[in-house]
């Protein structure tokens, strides 16, 4: 069922995702094509799962906000093509296929991203069936998410701290930031859209918070343990980059430990929900044996 769902959702995001971009006029045909090449190259689609799945969880069906998820998938690939620019993480692979700067150069992937970034609110603003209230909760929580003090600040920690050892607190506010802020931001206005109680906003916020950990933490020990045929990226560039991670702050077995104890966390938050929560469940449990 989990997987079937997950599956299902995929295919209608994904549906989304093309009937938006294609709604969009754009004077430049290589840039959105570049815009397309990156959206659809693949991926979990975790941000938008998270949205879906935290409406299904206050008793609304999740795929009524798909045109909100479509919009979270373009910030959170936005941030990938420039995640995997020369001047930050340098890759040349992304999902198992080349990054948009190797296919398109590196001034197109930048545009692209800028493009992908600036769509998505404008792709918010067309999700139907909501009130205006709950539309601009959705906008300032995920502008916030996605920037200084969310996914550009958590960004700016992280190439900052090439080549130095931090400590675990600048380790943990740089992916609060770079890769949890999106986590919460999805789950927050999921909840928000389909009419959350305080507690029920409380509860999948506690929930989002060891979403966003673990998940990083689960990353972390891929970037150690992975197949980089099935992880769709290349193995050890954090040490490569000479990065501080889960795994070289504390060890691996430690790091293992704590992505646990974070889905453990995680799984307890939702303790107020029923069975229409499990797929919330299912997802940070899905944590511990991922591999990619």
């Amino acid at each position: 069922m989990f997987n079937e769902l997950w599956q299902k959702r995929i295919k209608l995001l994904e549906e989304e995702i093309l009937l938006e971009l294609n709604r969009t006029t754009s004077i430049n045909d290589t840039v959105k094509k570049a815009m397309e090449y990156s959206l659809m190259s693949g991926g979990k689609r975790v941000r938008p799962m998270l949205l879906m799945a935290a409406a299904d969880a206050v008793n609304e069906s999740g795929s009524k906000f798909l045109t909100i998820a479509a919009a979270l998938e373009m910030i959170h690939t936005y941030s990938l093509i420039h995640d995997d620019l020369p001047a930050m993480d340098n890759d040349d692979l992304r999902r198992g296929k080349p990054t948009t700067h190797k296919v398109f150069g590196e001034a197109i992937a930048i545009l692209a991203g800028d493009a992908l970034l600036t769509l998505a609110f404008e792709v918010m603003l067309r999700q139907r069936g909501v009130s205006h209230a709950s539309i601009l909760f959705v906008v300032d929580e995920v502008s916030q998410a996605a920037g200084v003090a969310g996914m550009i600040g958590g960004q700016a920690i992280d190439l900052e701290s090439e080549g130095k050892k931090i400590d675990l607190e600048t380790l943990k506010k740089m992916h609060i930031g770079k890769t949890g802020a999106l986590f919460k931001a999805a789950i927050r206005s999921g909840a928000i859209l389909a009419g959350a109680s305080s507690s029920q906003l409380k509860a999948l916020t506690n929930y989002a918070n060891n979403f966003g950990l673990a998940f990083q933490i689960t990353d972390d020990i891929l970037d150690v343990t992975g197949d980089e045929k099935i992880f769709g990226k290349p193995i050890g560039s954090d040490e490569r980059n000479q990065k501080s991670t889960y795994v070289t702050l504390t060890s691996l077995d430690e790091a293992k430990k704590l992505a646990s104890e974070a889905v453990d966390n995680g799984v307890n938050a939702l303790k107020i929900f029923g069975e229409e929560a499990d797929f919330l469940r299912n997802l940070i449990k899905y944590l511990l044996t991922r591999n990619k």
